[in-house]
């Protein structure tokens, strides 16, 4: 099977199931507990606020700075 083939095999079978896949997202953040998630991150949270402060190394200040030069 040459690789155009394997290409279209994929995009057919996620249109196929596409559909299906965003019917159990919707059915999934309708269900979700958020204040159970919110708790059960509370903690986590909490502690990245106090004590992570990103350095000249960070990826994350390396991509905001990358980002801040994109054109918007």
């Amino acid at each position: 099977m040459s690789v155009d083939e394997d290409t279209r095999r994929w995009a057919q079978t996620w249109k196929r199931v596409g559909p299906e896949l965003e019917l159990i997202r919707l059915r999934e953040v309708r269900d979700e507990d958020n204040l159970l998630s919110l708790k059960l991150l509370a903690r986590a949270f909490n502690h990245a606020t106090r004590t992570s402060i990103p350095d000249e190394s960070s990826g994350l200040v390396e991509m905001q700075r990358y980002l801040g030069k994109v054109p918007r």
